[in-house]
């Protein structure tokens, strides 16, 4: 078996499906590389990274992780967003103490299809009795300038994974900070829910138990049953978070000294405390690869993954 264990590996991937779920307000950004066989879903996974290259097999398992979700839902205060699929990949280390090392690739951890808010800014600020936003509620008959889209950015690193969460219902996986960029010509380029300093962390915790298999290949991907790489697939889970708070908006307008920040947090209920706000991932589809035994190919198993994984690039 792995260095890690299967529950260490299971509140890895049950955590970080979470946040590729959600992520699924980001944006599609480029193509990436296309990989053969069982490496097929690892298209971006930081192998090259010095923590990765750096595992050695025994005290410290390099592994790739794969997370996908066809749909879901958040509602932040009194806006719901219908998440759409999405893609999240990063590496793991996972030490022999039990804890994670999460790596994200260097171009970001997720790619996603982007999400358009209902309703857009009408939905969001009007009608208001705020001098200044009436006359931008006028002009809103233009959907063009009507629709926002929202986009997903990590502010800080995952925290406080629990391993045992991981394989039972109703525990918090893991800690995740993040903020939402709103994208409409009035909001400007700087509008935000949640900030750097004072983000929306999420914590998701398992509604439901994925179905559990694993596989074995070889290093450039074909199938073996006593190959050195194997992948762990988690399949068909749904997680949900309701205890997260959410801060108000900010950055919103082009000069209008706060005005927009004001009338989308008075119409959207923001900033909403915990317990008003939730999450839904429906369907999520995850999996992890490594090698099979990282112990006999110590001290260099960070490299022999990389190496593998690159054998595999069609």
């Amino acid at each position: 078996m792995p260095l890690a264990s299967a529950r260490t590996r299971l509140v890895t991937v049950s955590a970080l499906t979470a946040f590729g779920a959600f992520a699924s307000l980001g944006t599609a950004t480029a193509a990436t590389p296309a990989l053969g066989g069982s490496w097929a879903p690892f298209t971006r996974c930081p192998v090259d990274s010095p923590t990765m290259l750096g595992a050695d097999g025994l005290d410290k398992a390099p592994q790739c992780v794969v997370s996908y979700a066809t749909s879901g839902s958040i509602k932040l205060g009194n806006t719901t967003v219908i998440t759409g699929n999405s893609n999240l990949q990063i590496g793991v280390v996972q030490n022999s103490d039990g804890t994670s090392t999460v790596v994200a690739p260097a171009s970001g951890a997720i790619i996603a299809d982007s999400a358009t808010v209902p309703g857009g800014l009408l939905g969001l600020m009007c009608p208001s009795n705020i001098p200044g936003i009436t006359e931008i509620c006028k002009q809103l008959a233009d959907g063009k300038l009507n629709k926002i889209t929202a986009t997903l950015e990590s502010v800080g690193t995952p925290s406080d994974f629990d391993q045992i969460a991981g394989v039972v219902t109703d525990q918090t996986i893991v800690n995740i900070p993040v903020r939402i960029h709103l994208e409409n010509p009035f909001l400007g380029s700087n509008c935000y829910i949640g900030t750097k300093n004072n983000p929306i962390v999420l914590k998701p915790k398992n509604l439901t138990y994925p179905s559990f298999g694993v596989e074995r290949f070889n290093g450039d991907g074909s199938p073996n049953e006593d190959g050195e790489m194997s992948r762990l697939n988690l399949l068909g889970s749904t997680q949900s978070d309701t205890s997260f708070a959410v801060p108000g908006a900010s950055g919103c307008g082009l000069g209008l000294f706060g005005l927009i920040d004001a009338a989308v947090n008075l119409k959207t209920g923001l900033p909403s405390a915990a317990g008003k706000n939730s999450l839904t991932l429906n369907n999520t589809q995850t999996y992890l690869g490594g090698l099979y035994a990282p112990g006999t190919v110590a001290p260099d198993a960070g490299k022999r993954l990389a190496q593998n994984w690159h054998s595999a690039v069609k």
